[in-house]
């Protein structure tokens, strides 16, 4: 938890951008990758979702202090899942009242280390249009259900540089899909329907976050 609170960098308040970044933090789910930060300056500085910045620019000889309003805990995947507002809405369908308990599943260990392809917002309303329905709460249960337990592989802390082409994928929820790696990494899922995996390893202490810009379906 402290390494969690660590970068191998200096980096002073004017430097601060939008995004993720690598901690010295290592979490169950990988021995070799560190642990993502999620850092959204839309409004201040908040890490993670659970932190503010308070104090930025403490000098000390060896580096840099900026000073937070509470610990950041190891993330698990529901934390990079709340805290990034790329994730809104899938966020939003993890935790409709008719689903599982996806929230306690993804954010402990039974059946983990998960990967995760989790459609941005921008995928979502896709999703919505292609299926002609007026919002989440439209899309019926086990079609819900079903499509996010698509996006989830249990039992692998699969990173970016594992992925090979025309790499066959059997997912949480039984279905299966295929990725490739020729002129960029894609997913086709079991509809055909091509997905681009768009930004990647968003390590988490129980698994691992790719992103990508198309719902996926079984």
């Amino acid at each position: 938890i402290l390494l969690n609170h660590v970068l191998s960098t200096e980096v002073k308040a004017a430097q601060v951008t939008t995004g993720y970044v690598s901690t010295l933090a290592k979490g169950a789910a990988s021995s070799s990758r560190n642990l993502s930060m999620y850092i959204n300056t839309s409004n201040g500085v908040k890490i993670n979702g659970v932190s503010n910045v308070t104090k930025t620019d403490i000098d000390a000889t060896n580096g840099v202090i900026h000073k937070v309003d509470a610990v950041i805990g190891l993330p698990t995947i529901v934390t990079h899942a709340t805290a990034n507002p790329n994730f809104t809405t899938l966020a939003a369908a993890l935790t409709r009242n008719d689903m599982p308990n996806f929230v306690s599943i993804l954010s402990g260990t039974a059946n983990s280390p998960f990967t995760v392809f989790a459609p941005t917002n921008t995928a979502f309303s896709g999703l919505l249009t292609e299926l002609n329905l007026s919002g989440l709460s439209a899309i019926p249960q086990a079609t819900l259900e079903n499509t996010l337990k698509y996006h989830v592989v249990a039992g692998a802390n699969v990173a970016s540089t594992d992925l090979t082409n025309n790499m066959n994928v059997t997912t949480y929820q039984g279905g299966k899909f295929t990725i490739t790696t020729t002129g960029g990494a894609k997913i086709t899922d079991a509809k055909n329907r091509v997905s681009n995996i768009v930004a990647t390893d968003v390590q988490c202490s129980n698994g691992i976050i790719h992103v990508i810009d198309k719902v996926i379906l079984p």
